[in-house]
């Protein structure tokens, strides 16, 4: 493989493991912030042992998924190094504002949170804890505002052979940011959401501190009811903003080769890449693609037929991902609506194969969460930054291949052993249950 094939590879690699910790710290951290409200407002002692618990599974996330993204950054300068001189001035605003500001209020106030058990008064002990949630979600915006320039860049101009900024609001205020930035927190929520779920339906058919987790379950079926919804409701506002402004990647999504007007979305629908076509197309909705994307039934599609083919994302990849996450976002709510209807009937344990569906759903906004990703970001090839730069020009010039393959294997070891403390610890820590409310950590 290639210096780009590599690179691009590790990337993947390191961008896709670090995400594994973001959602759930998103997710995570609200619902404690919320179980720490109620005890504050309600002295009730089962909240504050559901605060310490999943409070300690949110650190062992948070800590973990702090190294993995200090991993990352490195990768602009070692293998994007033309990327970086390119667009440093715009790309690093952002990430330059999320560090300073965001990702500090969130590392202070999580010391506060940590160290401040009967330190600092149950409010400002409260306080902190939706400080850190607010400050999680702000890095994530800054983040995603980075990304959302890469996918649609605005605000600025070629000057001197590199891109530089001249309108910081046009930036600050694409709509694909804030909308990539929505439907990527309410992911979280749901990924938060069901881990909370999953570990309570495990201790509820073990007949283990029952009525703390049938409590937990309740509260998180709500939470992941609201969320899952949101996430498909931003989603379909997303999907038509990338088909407004990246056409190839709708037409990949849903491998749509020749344009359409009325485009019809098949349910069953397998494409044939090698010859331009789709082989089977099966069980239509008339008109329903064109109005998803454009609001429009009669709305005229392009099709990847009108790009050539050095300017097409790869159309498996992006299509297979794209159906598998829509299939996932409704499952979601699917059963959310059940687990919020049987805790709020209070009928869990009348239902043991329902608990064991949650237990193994676990995974499953993680991968829809990642799936979500490979969409964005295969969707925008074969451009870094979509109309601008391509990827294979903002790779570092003097890199050789079997130093990028060195520093893939590097950190493909660091992030196994990584992920296999991450899975051990919270294994540990979720089957053992709740302390007594008096321990501390």
């Amino acid at each position: 493989m290639d210096t780009v094939t590599l690179s691009r590879l590790q990337f993947a690699m390191t961008a896709g493991f670090h995400f594994i910790f973001v959602p759930l710290t998103l997710g995570l951290s609200l619902l404690v912030a919320w179980m720490e409200t109620l005890y504050v407002r309600s002295g009730d002692d089962l909240y504050l042992q559901m605060t310490k618990f999943w409070g300690k599974l949110f650190l062992i996330n948070f800590i973990i998924g702090v190294v993995t993204g200090i991993t990352l950054e490195f990768q602009f300068g070692m293998n994007w190094a033309e990327y970086s001189k390119y667009v440093g001035d715009i790309f690093g605003v952002p990430l330059a504002i999320e560090a300073t500001v965001a990702f500090f209020l969130e590392s202070v106030f999580i010391g506060v949170w940590i160290f401040g058990w009967d330190r600092v008064s149950k409010k400002v002990h409260c306080l902190s804890i939706w400080i850190v949630a607010i400050a999680g979600s702000l890095s994530a915006l800054w983040i995603l505002i980075a990304n959302g320039w890469m996918q649609h860049p605005v605000g600025y101009v070629i000057r001197n052979g590199r891109a530089e900024m001249v309108d910081f609001w046009a930036v600050l205020t694409s709509s694909y940011g804030w909308l990539k930035f929505g439907h990527t927190i309410a992911s979280g929520y749901v990924v938060g959401a069901f881990f909370v779920l999953g570990i309570s339906a495990y201790h509820i058919l073990r007949k283990q501190h029952v009525a703390f987790f049938k409590r937990s379950f309740k509260m998180a079926a709500t939470f992941a009811l609201a969320s899952a919804v949101l996430v498909v409701v931003i989603g379909d506002f997303h999907g038509a903003e990338a088909g407004r402004v990246q056409p190839a990647k709708l037409a990949a999504m849903e491998a749509l080769w020749d344009t359409q007007k009325a485009v019809p979305f098949y349910m069953i629908l397998i494409p044939d890449t090698k010859n331009e076509r789709n082989a089977v197309e099966a069980l239509g909705i008339p008109k329903m693609v064109s109005f998803l994307a454009y609001k429009d039934w009669n709305a005229e599609v392009k099709g990847l037929k009108e790009f050539p083919k050095k300017d097409r994302p790869p159309v498996m990849e992006v299509f297979v991902s794209f159906r598998t996450m829509v299939g996932l976002g409704f499952l979601f709510i699917g059963l959310s609506l059940v687990a919020w209807y049987l805790a709020r009937k209070d009928r869990l344990e009348s239902y043991p194969f329902f608990l064991r569906i949650m237990l193994y759903s676990i995974p499953l906004p993680y991968i829809a969460a990642q799936l979500g990703w490979i969409v964005a970001e295969m969707g925008r090839q074969p451009w870094i930054v979509y109309g601008v730069l391509r990827t294979s020009d903002g790779v570092s010039k003097n890199l050789e291949p079997s130093q990028v393959m060195a520093s893939l294997i590097g950190f493909g070891l660091l992030y196994s052993f990584l992920g296999i403390l991450d899975i051990y610890l919270l294994t540990k820590f979720a089957g053992k249950g709740p302390e007594e409310t008096g321990t501390v950590y």
